[in-house]
């Protein structure tokens, strides 16, 4: 089958399909006499065992780990497992992060009930309040030496050099 026609039997974008040949989770499939790019049915399979992959959130390279096992049948698979078991840690990390997310936005929402003029708007002076603050924080700590305090530098005395 040609690009097109392995691109609509699994759903994929023609740009996706050579982006994943370019990253190597793809084999690069024969050429026809006119240089088509001729797949088969093992470019459906593994194209389809890709894209799920990604549809679980697997980064490239966890697809690529996963893949040398699909492709090596008779190896131990404890490294398949110990992967799985590193990648529901990440997205239950991502998790926690989405739920503050959510949190600090519902409480952000909350600070502008009613409709008023923008001047006046909860949301956006508590964001440009901690945009100050955040400006102003890493102002203070330009020309810091990591653990040390103002008072710290100042002081110290100065040792001329001989």
């Amino acid at each position: 089958m040609k690009i097109g026609e392995l691109a609509e039997a699994t759903g994929t974008q023609i740009e996706t399909i050579h982006f994943y040949e370019r990253a190597r989770l793809l084999t690069a499939p024969a050429r026809s006499g006119g240089n088509y790019r001729i797949y088969e049915e093992a470019h459906v399979q593994r194209l389809s065992f890709i894209r799920r992959c990604r549809s679980l959130d697997m980064n490239l390279e966890e697809i690529h780990v996963l893949l040398r096992f699909r492709d090596a049948p008779a190896e131990n698979c404890s490294e398949v497992s110990d992967l799985l078991d590193g990648h529901i840690g990440h997205v239950a990390a991502r998790m926690r992060e989405l739920r503050k997310l959510d949190k600090d936005l519902r409480s952000l929402r909350d600070l502008c009930a009613v409709a008023r003029d923008a001047g006046h708007c909860g949301i956006l002076n508590e964001l440009s309040s901690v945009a100050r603050s955040a400006a102003s924080q890493a102002a203070s700590r330009v020309g810091q030496v990591h653990g040390t305090s103002a008072k710290q530098r100042s002081s110290r005395q100065t040792v001329p050099a001989k």
